[in-house]
């Protein structure tokens, strides 16, 4: 009998040994080719030798110091070569242990700068609906996915939400002319009802990632949005969980429009799942204001050494190698490919994405976008028959409507070879084929 408590009840799941590039292999010898990267996580492939010399290397000399007695080499090394490529001014650098963990120091540094500015009544968070920012009550309050938000309803409530970007199930009357510039002009209205002077940030993932699978927005949309929070004094927080670190084919997914938020979350891909990593980074201005009134926060394993060594070789890893190129120009061959092998299938609405991030929405009817009842469970029968054929894929439910809806989600390692491409949609138009 197992002690685990697991993450999935009702079925078992094999039992991984190792890993080596875009292949997994279980205790019994059976490889699987990893096309979701975990969940989105792997970008420089598993078992890089260079990544696990770091991390050994750094814990041999140091393996833990606490961030209020000491800072490291290591940690201001990574932050120097991080600050780099960050889309803001001088920006400093959280560390924190994952994405949910960087996206509440958010929140609390939103809101410590809006009370260092004297604006004590600016509380409120807005976000979106069909979003997803984390697990923590916070994160979880601020995530617009309602099959996770629906147990823990009566502790949630505080967060604003304006409606999904979803170009593929828009319900905006001009579509598909000016939808960016129409939520803009939501989300401007929905700061005015709320009272400029109640809210503290905005959140939104620069592309829908696990709730909408890969939605990406339309051109206009980045721009007007970041120009009605300039206009109201509401800090801009990009979620780059998981379209950050080269998952869409830029450095972070929020450049695609020459967004440059205020803070910026990430996690998934800094560390390539070899640590559980993730950071707030925020613009100097930023910093300085919250700086000159103190910041009330702090984690056991924020700042971590180890942590801040894997990341930083992780990042060079990412640049040396030419992985985020290597995603954009390997993730348009891959979107063309399923479009191709997909796009006449009865029962694949849509596939969308950017870079190595890619989804493909399923319907019970292509005309009308009607979606599968949720109790036909048709996401994870496709995700287990793409298992038995020895292909991951990852999945969500609730797409349509907060209940109904299937997506499946590719985004493999940025190593994965054309022959591994060719596998990939092979094995998927297999795992469609019963539907």
């Amino acid at each position: 009998m197992s002690h685990v408590f697991p993450r999935t009840f009702g079925r078992d799941v094999p039992t991984a040994v190792r890993a080596e590039g875009c292949s997994i292999w279980d205790s019994s010898g059976k490889r699987y080719l990893d096309a979701s990267g975990g969940a989105l996580v792997v970008g420089i492939g598993h078992g890089d030798r260079e990544i696990v010399r770091a991390m050994t290397e750094q814990a041999e000399r140091l393996s833990y110091v606490h961030g209020t007695q000491f800072t490291t080499e290591a940690l201001e090394a990574y932050a120097n070569d991080l600050a780099k490529i960050l889309p803001m001014d001088e920006p400093r650098i959280y560390p924190v242990s994952g994405g949910s963990e960087a996206v509440e120091t958010a929140f609390k540094v939103a809101r410590a700068y809006q009370i260092a500015r004297g604006e004590e009544s600016r509380h409120k968070v807005v976000a979106r609906w069909g979003s997803y920012h984390g697990n923590t009550r916070g994160a979880l309050d601020a995530s617009g996915r309602e099959p996770l938000r629906r147990p823990y309803e009566p502790w949630l409530g505080q967060t604003v939400h304006v409606p999904p970007v979803y170009e593929y199930r828009c319900p905006l009357p001009t579509h598909p002319h000016h939808c960016g510039e129409r939520h803009a002009e939501i989300l401007d209205q929905t700061i005015r009802v709320e009272g400029p002077e109640t809210v503290a940030a905005f959140i939104a993932e620069p592309v829908a990632g696990a709730t909408l699978g890969a939605a990406v927005p339309p051109d206009d949309y980045w721009p007007a949005v970041q120009e009605v929070c300039r206009t109201h004094g509401v800090l801009l927080i990009a979620d780059e969980v998981m379209t950050g670190f080269g998952r869409t084919g830029e450095w972070f997914g929020c450049a695609h429009w020459g967004a440059r938020p205020d803070i910026l979350v990430a996690g998934k891909g800094c560390a390539s799942g070899y640590w559980p990593l993730g950071l707030m980074a925020c613009s100097a201005e930023v910093f300085q204001t919250v700086a000159g009134s103190g910041f009330v926060h702090g984690f056991t394993y924020s700042h971590h050494v180890v942590g801040a060594a894997v990341g930083r070789a992780v990042l060079g890893r990412l640049r040396d190698g030419s992985m985020v190129e290597a995603s954009r120009d390997k993730g348009e061959r891959l979107l063309k490919q399923l479009i191709d092998a997909l796009g006449a299938h009865q029962h694949v609405g849509d596939v969308r994405g950017l870079g190595l991030m890619i989804g493909v929405e399923l319907v019970a009817d292509r005309e009308t976008k009607a979606p599968f009842p949720r109790a036909g469970k048709v996401t994870e029968r496709a995700v287990a028959s793409a298992k038995d054929a020895g292909l991951i894929l990852y999945s969500s439910t609730g797409c349509a409507d907060g209940t109904n809806g299937d997506l499946l989600m590719i985004g493999p390692p940025f190593v994965i070879t054309d022959a591994e491409l060719t596998e990939v949609v092979s094995k998927i138009e297999g795992a469609l084929a019963g539907l």
